[in-house]
């Protein structure tokens, strides 16, 4: 479940980026696709790294 949440991280902070007020967790891991979790999921490992 840490993945997700790193995943989730990157999302929220997606979202203040853009002005979009985000989903909280639980719709976050229930709701979006896995296409889309294995994409914030990608991006958050990345900046981890960074």
């Amino acid at each position: 479940m840490t993945i997700y949440k790193m995943g989730y991280d990157y999302y929220v902070l997606k979202c203040v980026e853009f002005g979009v007020e985000p989903i909280n967790f639980y719709y976050y891991c229930s709701l979006l696709s896995k296409e889309q979790l294995d994409h914030y999921n990608q991006q958050a490992q990345i900046v981890k790294g960074s």
